[in-house]
């Protein structure tokens, strides 16, 4: 029988080349995680995805594997991750691993086979198709811009990408490739991880000759596959990244009579700043009412049907703080009430590392200070469009992938403690923003994302609640009731920097203050970022 202990937990995302260096070559590593475990037990988390270390080119920074079993040499040994995992089992921590089944590097193996000889079982482990140089099977592109299809002239013939070229497809139709997959699968489940994260995995029932990439129509035959022949019989947190799922679909995936997923990343409201029918480099200011209904009809459409998991950040996307709070004279109550507005919804939360701390973007004011492929592909198509350098600037510094890869900042020393070394990124301001001066301060984030973890272990209401959203007169107020057997709770929340009202009017008595953002009295004046959670009478 399923615990299904991952619906109370909170789960810490670790970008390990950015957490902790021990061996001061400017790369954090596996020692250094299991360095600052006890730092994370301190924050109240149950489980840690740990983004790619296993090993890889870093063509797209891990997300390229070459061998799914083996570590990294930047990040240690074997030894070291089977060291990982029973310290933070000595914690109760779990650890999640990232896994890339979409797509492998180019230098695996299996591809080196498969282009040397396309006689070779590997051949069929990628997506083929015959062609001349001059003209591509179809019109896909990959999602870092250009073409998905690459030629290689002694096979005469194109292979699929739906990223980088250094990142071919794997063939899903082909049972032999998927029982490697599975087998791979089940060495990390016996080494005693608590799950899988499942990258791009809304991918891999692809048919490109259709045109189809998301969503295919085998999509969940295979995950049902994968559930049987893998961690279907252990209680493990499976989250699949899902760019373009909506409710309807994310209930495929998990509902739990389906046997597929735990749960899912929809990006739903990440993209809710984006113009309409442009990338996400085309910004527009974001609307707090059109985020709350967002928000409300995951909440609304998935209860009982599925499972939500609620996140601001990943290592995909910039720093919610610098993104929708404010980064200078309100970064801390602005990243107060991020939190409080999420952490009382039903799901599961994902704290991003650096996010309980409030750290923020990194501005760039060249390309030249940018690691992140996306980025780069992104600059060079814009130029080569008319755009200004000074326009692709601001787009990087707004949505860039970089902001959330600097380096994790632990204490105002040169490299703030991350590294002594020099960085593989620079290091941003760790003068104000880092984690001692974090746990000396009773009133910082920090402590303020520890209650909100605690609040979620002891309030059954925040795991299995109803919700309802309350409609307000003011534009960026956002409020809404979760009830459970005979108990409600109220969350309130200004989404602006300017005061703001809220009527509690006389029905919703308060019985107690759960969490507030201000030292003050809850009124119906609301202050610039105010945010509280209380339960009513």
């Amino acid at each position: 029988m399923k615990t299904n202990w991952w619906k109370k937990a909170t789960i810490y995302q670790i970008y390990p080349r950015s957490f902790q260096d021990t061996n001061a070559d400017g790369i954090g590593d596996i020692k250094g995680i299991i360095q600052r475990l006890d730092y994370l037990a301190l924050l109240g988390i149950e489980a840690i995805w740990l983004s790619p270390v296993y090993q890889s080119p870093n063509e797209d920074n891990g997300y390229d594997i070459s061998d799914y079993e083996a570590i990294g040499s930047e990040y240690g040994t074997m030894e070291d991750m089977d060291n990982l995992i029973a310290e933070a089992q000595k914690r109760n921590i779990k650890i999640i691993m990232d896994l890339v089944v979409n797509h492998t590097s180019s230098e695996h193996p299996w591809f080196q086979s498969a282009l040397q000889n396309p006689a070779s079982e590997y051949h069929d482990f990628y997506i083929w198709r015959k062609g001349n140089e001059s003209e591509k099977p179809n019109e896909l592109q990959s999602n870092f811009g250009g073409s998905a299809w690459t030629f290689v002239p002694t096979l005469g013939e194109y292979y699929f990408h739906l990223h980088a070229k250094e990142q071919p497809d794997l063939n899903w139709e082909n049972p032999v490739m998927r029982q490697e997959i599975y087998r791979m699968m089940n060495y990390w489940i016996e080494k005693g991880v608590g799950g899988f994260r499942l990258d791009v995995i809304d991918l891999i029932g692809k048919e490109p000759d259709q045109l189809i990439t998301k969503n295919g129509p085998k999509l969940h035959e295979l995950l049902q596959e994968m559930n049987r022949n893998t961690f279907g019989d252990y209680d493990l947190v499976t989250v699949g990244e899902t760019w373009g799922a909506t409710p309807e679909i994310a209930q495929l995936y998990s509902d739990e009579s389906r046997e597929e997923l735990s749960m899912v990343f929809q990006f739903e409201h990440i993209n809710l700043d984006k113009q309409t029918g442009k990338r996400k480099w085309d910004i527009k200011k974001l609307d707090p009412k059109e985020l709350h209904q967002v928000f409300s009809k995951w909440q609304t459409e998935l209860a009982g049907k599925g499972w939500n998991s609620l996140f601001w950040n990943n290592h995909d996307l910039p720093r919610i703080i610098s993104r929708w709070g404010d980064d200078e004279k309100y970064r801390v109550i602005s990243g107060k009430m991020l939190a409080i507005y999420l952490y009382f919804l039903q799901g599961t939360p994902y704290i991003y590392q650096g996010e309980e701390i409030g750290m923020i973007n990194y501005p760039i004011q060249t390309i030249d200070e940018v690691d992140d492929i996306e980025s780069r592909r992104m600059y060079d198509e814009r130029i080569n469009s008319g755009y200004t350098e000074e326009e692709i600037i601001a787009s990087i510094n707004a949505k860039g992938r970089d902001n959330a890869r600097h380096p994790m900042q632990w204490d105002n020393s040169e490299q703030a403690g991350f590294t002594k070394g020099l960085p593989w990124l620079p290091v941003g301001n760790s003068n104000e923003i880092n984690v001692e001066a974090a746990l000396n301060d009773p009133n910082s984030l920090f402590y303020t994302y520890q209650k909100l973890i605690q609040l979620r272990k002891e309030m059954p209401i925040i795991i299995e609640g109803t919700f309802e959203n309350i409609p307000t007169n003011d534009a960026t107020v956002l409020a809404y009731i979760r009830e459970y057997q005979g108990e409600r709770v109220l969350v309130v929340v200004n989404f602006s920097d300017l005061p703001a009202h809220f009527a509690l009017g006389k029905t919703r008595v308060i019985k107690e203050t759960l969490i507030h953002n201000y030292e003050k009295e809850i009124t119906d004046e609301l202050l610039a970022y105010e945010a509280y959670a209380v339960s009513l009478k």
